[in-house]
């Protein structure tokens, strides 16, 4: 379940039949408008419950009392899940670990880009990265709530899980020798992607098996990691 908020970030998900809704918070404190009639109809309409919070109560609920706009909504995600039930599922996959991207918009155009690309996860931490946001999910496009994310405590001990299930990680590197596009990949394999500013930490780095490179021309020395989450996305 995830609770999110903010008019904008509700309605887009209400307007989504593929959503799976569980209930939608509004504050009885609530001046009419007009986005706020629409959202009471659709929910009317998909037969979503609504319920009624005085603003200090909606505020406890939406955990942003500053941001909230007096509107919340609970979201079964349906595609969240943890690493154990993500290989009991898959035998094969492609996935994208982030470690320490904190910039809300970067995971949220990377979620974008592996919605859209052959990844079949992201590997999120709960602690130390950014994490599902109003932000996120505009920065997204709303595909967020169509690609499937593994949250996980320890990022590295859960790379280790599925080292010993066979997967092969690799980071990414301007010393590696081998460009990302000419690397043959085994059938479970899992891009590392870094902190905006530090790239991956030392803990993570130590467990990879291969590096990798971007090739890139005129001196430029790296890319966003959006940038490369969409690059390798598409291979």
């Amino acid at each position: 379940m995830l609770t999110i908020y903010g008019r904008n970030a509700v309605m887009e998900a209400v307007e989504d039949e593929d959503v799976t809704i569980h209930k939608l918070h509004l504050s009885k404190s609530n001046k009419d408008a007009a986005v706020l009639e629409q959202l009471k109809n659709i929910a009317k309409e998909r037969g979503i419950e609504v319920a009624y919070h005085d603003k200090q109560a909606l505020s406890r609920i939406s955990k942003n009392a500053k941001q909230d706009q007096g509107v919340a909504l609970d979201i079964v995600l349906e595609h969240f899940g943890d690493a154990e039930h993500f290989l009991q599922e898959n035998k094969n996959y492609r996935i994208i670990a982030l470690d320490g991207v904190t910039n809300p918009q970067n995971l949220g155009m990377i979620i974008r880009s592996c919605a859209a690309g052959n990844v079949d996860a992201i590997l999120l931490p709960t602690k130390g990265a950014a994490q599902i946001s109003p932000l996120v999910i505009k920065a997204s496009a709303g595909t967020l709530f169509k690609m499937p994310i593994i949250k996980t405590t320890d990022l590295a001990k859960t790379l280790k899980s599925f080292q010993s299930e066979g997967a092969t990680l690799y980071t990414l590197s301007s010393h590696a020798t081998n460009s990302y596009k000419e690397q043959s990949y085994s059938n479970k394999t899992i891009f590392v992607l870094g902190n905006e500013s530090e790239g991956v930490s030392k803990r993570v780095e130590d467990l990879c098996d291969r590096s990798i490179a971007i090739p890139m021309q005129r001196g430029v020395e790296s890319l966003n990691v959006a940038v490369t989450a969409s690059l390798l996305a598409f291979l």
